[in-house]
């Protein structure tokens, strides 16, 4: 195997020193988004995390995008609770998205710049929303990208994935961010090379602390999932069924979830796209993968998992799908109801349809075997419109 490039080389014995001892050197300015990520605020960063304390959901509320009337909100259903409970942490405008990030004892919520706003707001809670305590703040954009920040379990450590397609880490307090990688540098290595990687898409902690990247590849059949191990980058993605060795693949999701590794594949283009979930109990040496789902022309608007190797998705025209274990088909959902804009797993094999509709959340529920929604909860949000014009 040829060496990975110098910069490279330099960019993850930073890394390694971040991850060890918990300093940096300060991130550098953030420039334009990448060439695939949606405007600010898109309703892609909708979406839910299980962790231990219950399950998080980020929607959004309120009016006018145009007019800043759009209010990202954070809710939570408590483990040992079946109602959702507004838990937005206070006293930052989040017209741009929220983006979480799940530690040990903890949830770390980013705030992504909008409007005047040029680094990114961080605040964290222990105690399942009750309470926020502010953290440093990332001094760049945070991409926009539901995956945009992770937490490495043990360690405190963040990595962050900026628009300009540069990953920062930073030790615990997150006082100083060191360069991980760059879209650039991670391209040029072996197995960058390799699949012919275009923009970044995503940034995760294996459930052993192990730094990942994903993104697009440009080379047929190839999922760009890379982990930085031994101060160079190896390839870790899935290895893909013969059915889509041709097809262009991209990760649109990785993140970390019961102790598992989960990542959300695109393959192909247009009405013949398909998607894949994919799990891993390490850092990407072993996959197991689900069955192929066919988009028939729909476009993905949220993607979730749940513990136990489940995910599902939400789709335009009011489509659902889950699947609840790896190996397993997808199944699609009876008609979601409307303004649905994410979906969220629930025990004994329900499902939560989490609906907006202006300042209201309403909760559907779709208990197994059934075809039919009922709602479960309704939660007024209190939005101040006009606040952040």
């Amino acid at each position: 195997m040829s060496r990975p490039a110098r910069p490279a080389i330099a960019a993850l014995a930073l890394a390694a020193a971040v991850l060890t001892a918990g300093c940096g050197s300060a991130a550098p300015a953030a420039s334009g988004p990448t060439a695939w990520a949606p405007p600010g605020g898109a309703p892609f960063l909708a979406t839910t995390m299980a962790t231990g304390a219950g399950t998080w959901a980020v929607v959004v509320m309120g009016g006018s995008v145009a007019t800043h009337d759009n209010f990202w909100q954070l809710f939570v259903r408590p483990a040992a609770s079946p109602d959702w409970k507004l838990v937005t942490p206070p006293g930052v405008a989040d017209n741009g998205g929220l983006v979480l990030a799940a530690a040990d004892q903890s949830l770390i919520t980013a705030f992504r710049p909008s409007q005047g706003l040029t680094y990114t707001p961080l605040t964290l809670t222990r105690n399942g929303g009750q309470a926020w305590s502010s953290a440093n703040p990332l001094d760049a954009a945070l991409g926009n990208l539901p995956d945009a920040l992770a937490a490495a379990p043990g360690t405190g450590n963040l990595l962050a994935l900026l628009t300009d397609g540069t990953a920062m880490l930073a030790g615990p307090g997150y006082a100083s961010w060191t360069t991980l990688a760059t879209q650039h540098s991670l391209a040029a290595s072996p197995p960058g090379h390799r699949c012919g990687l275009g923009t970044l898409t995503a940034a995760a902690f294996s459930p052993f602390g192990v730094p990942l990247l994903a993104g697009a590849c440009a080379r047929p059949g190839i999922a760009g999932i890379f982990a930085a191990r031994d101060r160079t980058w190896q390839a870790a993605g899935p290895a893909l069924p013969p059915a889509l060795a041709r097809q262009a693949i991209t990760v649109l999701r990785l993140t970390r979830t019961g102790g598992r590794t989960a990542a959300l594949l695109a393959a192909g283009t247009g009405p013949a796209a398909s998607l894949l979930a994919a799990w891993s109990p390490d850092s990407g040496s072993h996959w197991t993968l689900s069955a192929p789902f066919r988009l028939n022309g729909t476009d993905l608007t949220s993607a979730s998992f749940g513990p136990d190797d489940t995910a599902a998705i939400v789709l335009s025209g009011g489509r659902g799908a889950t699947v609840t274990a790896s190996g397993a088909p997808w199944r699609s959902l009876p008609a979601l109801p409307p303004g649905t804009a994410t979906l969220a797993a629930a025990p004994a094999g329900r499902l939560d349809a989490l609906a907006v509709q202006r300042t209201k959340l309403t909760v559907w529920q779709l208990a197994p075997g059934t075809t039919a929604w009922r709602t479960t909860q309704a939660i007024n949000v209190p939005v101040q419109f006009g606040s952040s014009g």
